[in-house]
């Protein structure tokens, strides 16, 4: 009897889950359980127009406020220009009518949405051996936030810190580190803090909650979890184009989003 090219096909579920197996394999061959891993981890780079597609935007249109988001894709158009997403649209403040229950608006934001289980249950990220987050932008200056959301025992906690872009308009690597996350729910910071919990990231995005009305405009390259102050990638494996050198920003504490 002869199998289906189906079943035989590593797609889907099943190639999600040789990719997972290959993934541990390397992490106990090198040992990055002991050591600190030199190689990048990629989260999120936006190649081509598919990864748009594994990212969900939230704006407060969906409670009836009146501000607009949009993620697209670019193509690449030079060495300068790589592809890209761009996160865009306005932001209002005006507060949706017959909604005594909103008391403010104002705020846009992506992240990417849950990732298909594997065989070896859900598909979550292992920051764990890494120190920083990188993110290579080209901002419009304006007060965007990281989101990190993890498997945690409250599930609307929200690890967030300040997207210190320096260069409007310029492409740049934003470094930022982990530890300094701070935790939030619902836009408040939460006390106690507590360490996030890096061996179960769930999702990772983007906001903006500055609620400043008028234009914004966000260009993405990637997002990856680095061990390199710097933000320097060792794998050249992982994407072909070196990032610009940019010294680690002092984070601001206590802040609060939406």
């Amino acid at each position: 009897m002869q199998c289906t090219r189906g079943l035989m096909a590593p797609a889907g579920f099943w190639k999600r889950s040789l990719d997972e197996f290959k993934r541990q394999a390397t992490i106990a061959i090198n040992l990055e359980g002991i050591k600190s891993p030199t190689q990048a981890l990629p989260l999120m780079n936006f190649a081509s127009s598919g990864d748009i597609e594994s990212c969900k935007i939230m704006c407060d249109s969906d409670s009836g406020g009146f501000s607009s988001a949009t993620l697209d894709f670019l193509p690449a158009k030079s060495e300068t220009e790589p592809a890209h997403a761009r996160f865009h649209g306005s932001i209002s403040t005006e507060l949706p009518p017959n909604r005594p229950d909103i008391q403010r608006s104002g705020f846009a934001a992506w992240r990417t949405r849950d990732r298909p289980a594997t065989l070896f249950g859900k598909s979550l990220w292992d920051l764990d051996s890494y120190a920083y987050l990188a993110l290579k932008v080209k901002s419009d200056g304006r007060k965007y936030f990281i989101n990190v959301q993890t498997e945690s025992i409250v599930p609307t906690d929200i690890h967030q810190h300040r997207l210190y872009a320096k260069k409007p308009d310029e492409w740049e690597t934003v470094v930022v580190k982990i530890d300094d996350f701070v935790r939030t729910n619902h836009g408040m910071v939460v006390e106690p803090q507590k360490d996030m919990m890096t061996q179960r990231v769930r999702s990772i995005g983007i906001g903006l909650i500055d609620r400043i009305p008028g234009p914004f405009d966000l260009c993405i390259k990637e997002i990856y979890a680095t061990n390199d102050v710097h933000g320097k990638k060792v794998a050249k494996s992982l994407v072909k184009d070196m990032l610009a050198e940019k010294k680690q920003a002092d984070h601001e504490p206590g802040t609060k989003t939406i």
